[in-house]
């Protein structure tokens, strides 16, 4: 299972939903849908945006976890 950390990297930063939309060019909703694990997919470009907006790497974002990881 891959788990999306967006929301923790935001909190980290200290920005919000909004301001990521505006510094990326990623709708809010599209974030949204990254931020509560709900997505199915993500492009490269667009982790790349987010990237460079929050000044992190990938895997400060995607975590992968097994099925039998007890966290």
């Amino acid at each position: 299972m891959i788990i999306v950390n967006l929301d923790v990297i935001m909190a980290k930063r200290k920005i919000s939903l909004n301001e990521l939309s505006e510094k990326t060019g990623i709708t809010p909703t599209n974030l949204s849908i990254l931020k509560t694990n709900k997505a199915k997919a993500i492009r490269f470009s667009t982790l790349e945006v987010i990237c460079k907006a929050l000044d992190c790497q990938p895997s400060d974002i995607l975590e992968y976890r097994s099925d039998n990881d007890d966290r």
